[in-house]
């Protein structure tokens, strides 16, 4: 029984990450508008500077999770 916890909190949390990064596709999609968005604007500085920072929020959202996880060895490092 003392081994079956760490290795539920375990499987917890790497269901718990993948849910989120699933969620996190959601994100993606949502930088469609965004780039629509400065597109329709005519490019100018304040709305490239607005998408850039949206664009940054996303990217961020998705990254994080996957490198606390790495730090936490849940994820396995894949070396190219």
């Amino acid at each position: 029984m003392v081994e079956f916890v760490p290795a539920l909190v375990r499987l917890l949390l790497k269901v718990g990450i993948v849910a989120f990064l699933a969620n996190e596709v959601r994100g993606i999609v949502l930088a469609g508008p965004v780039l629509y968005a400065m597109y329709e604007a005519g490019g100018t500085w304040m709305a490239m500077w607005l998408g850039f920072c949206a664009l940054c929020g996303i990217a961020i959202s998705v990254l994080a999770p996957m490198w606390v996880a790495r730090k936490l060895k849940l994820l396995p490092v894949r070396l190219a």
